[in-house]
C-alpha cells in the first residue's frame, strides 16, 4: 500500500527547482494554474526541504497559502514566526512583507494561490537571515 505522501506526489509532481536568487536551501515549484488573465489567479504547489525558505517578499494582489504536508514557518515583518502545520490556511494581504518555508527538521509543502495577479504576482526582496530564521520560539 502506498503512503499518502507517495499518492500526493503523484497528484502534484515535484516541479522545478526554485531559483537560488529567491530561496535559501532547496525548494521545488510546480505551477498548477499558470497566471490566468481571466481569473487573475495563479496557483502553485511548493515543496521545501527541511530548513529551506524563500526570501522576504510581497504580493501586490495578496496570496493564500494552504499547508498540505509537514511543518513550516510563516513570518510577517515586525511579528514573530508562526508555526504552520497540515490544514493551516494563511491569508496574506496585498503588499504585506513576509516569508515562508520549512522548519529545520521537516519537509514542508503548501499550495500558494496568488490573487488579483493583474496587480502583479510577487516582488522579491532580501534573503531571510539565519538569525531571523532561527528566532522561532
Amino acid at each position: 500500500m502506498e503512503t499518502s505522501e507517495n499518492q500526493f506526489n503523484k497528484i502534484f509532481p515535484k516541479g522545478d527547482l526554485a531559483s537560488t536568487d529567491y530561496f535559501t536551501g532547496k525548494a521545488w515549484v510546480k505551477m498548477l494554474v499558470p497566471n490566468d488573465p481571466v481569473l487573475n489567479t495563479a496557483v502553485g504547489n511548493v515543496i521545501f526541504e527541511p530548513g529551506a525558505r524563500n526570501n522576504w517578499h510581497t504580493h501586490p494582489g495578496g496570496q493564500i497559502l494552504i499547508v498540505t504536508h509537514g511543518t513550516g514557518y510563516y513570518q510577517e515583518i515586525g511579528k514573530p514566526i508562526q508555526l504552520l502545520q497540515v490544514g493551516d490556511v494563511v491569508n496574506i494581504p496585498p503588499d504585506l512583507k513576509h516569508w515562508h518555508g520549512a522548519s529545520p527538521n521537516s519537509e514542508f509543502t503548501h499550495i500558494a494561490i496568488s490573487t488579483n495577479t493583474n496587480k502583479g504576482i510577487v516582488d522579491w526582496l532580501e534573503p531571510v537571515t539565519d538569525e531571523q530564521y532561527n528566532s522561532f520560539k
